[in-house]
């Protein structure tokens, strides 16, 4: 099986850098969707190292285009954990606290899970709130979607060899046996991903290291989940810190601020 395109890569001096670089991108990316026909921009976020890294860097990033335009952002999440929202692995009560605090997108244009519900039908509730925020969209379509990878190549809440990886009907899949605790979670599903007009991977750290050379560089019968996520017309890029990037031997683009 020939190994599919890797998307643009750009490696980054560090974390921080990354960060930074990052949240210009989603400004840039905001910028230019408000300016375009739609007059909006959809962003959906995952959970984990990039909560604190947005939270960091986001708000100053986004503070120049003014408060006025956070009312035309709309605000998903990749994945999320059936946890309510006060708990530590809510990903949206962590963005919560951590960033919306400081970048004041109004609550009616955040969607999240109703975790009170069992997971089949928080799932169906989703996927419900997505089809009205994204109307004429067969599948909803999203400016940037934010992704991260696990050491397993996991990315959202779609495992290896898990058979959510052939869903294709749903835009919205409940999962009760993640490998991964919490075990019960709601996860956007490859339709969605590969909608999106833009996918940024972000990876950091040494343990990333072996697995993102396998999913950049492997010509694998059966790809992990995270080189499944190929927009069909979108653009697919990865952010990464030098830790991460080390085994790399595909061409990329090193960043630096010194």
């Amino acid at each position: 099986m020939a190994a599919p395109a890797p998307g643009f890569i750009s490696v980054f001096s560090s974390p921080q850098e990354l960060g930074a670089s990052l949240a210009q991108l989603v400004a840039q990316r905001a910028a230019c969707c408000l300016a375009g026909a739609r007059a909006r921009f959809a962003l959906g976020l995952s959970g984990g190292s990039l909560v604190s890294m947005l939270a960091r860097e986001l708000p100053a990033a986004a503070a120049p285009a003014g408060p006025a335009s956070l009312t035309r952002w709309t605000l998903g999440f990749c994945d999320e954990r059936l946890v309510p929202f006060e708990h530590a692995d809510s990903t949206y009560g962590l963005y919560r606290t951590q960033l919306l605090s400081k970048l004041p997108i109004p609550d009616s244009q955040v969607i999240t899970i109703n975790p009170q519900l069992p997971v089949e039908e928080a799932a169906e509730d989703y996927a419900k709130k997505l089809r009205q925020a994204f109307q004429g969209d067969s599948i909803p379509v999203f400016d940037l979607l934010i992704l991260g990878v696990g050491p397993d190549g996991h990315t959202c809440s779609l495992f290896p060899d898990h058979p959510l990886l052939q869903e294709r009907e749903k835009i919205v899949a409940p999962i009760s046996d993640s490998p991964k605790p919490p075990p019960q979670r709601v996860t956007f599903t490859l339709p969605v991903l590969n909608a999106a007009r833009t996918v940024i991977f972000v990876a950091t750290g040494e343990g990333k290291a072996a697995v993102l050379k396998r999913i950049l560089e492997g010509k694998e019968e059966n790809p992990l989940p995270a080189a499944l996520v190929q927009p069909h017309t979108g653009k697919l890029c990865w952010f990464l810190d030098e830790a991460a990037a080390r085994l790399l031997t595909v061409p990329f683009e090193k960043h630096s601020t010194l």
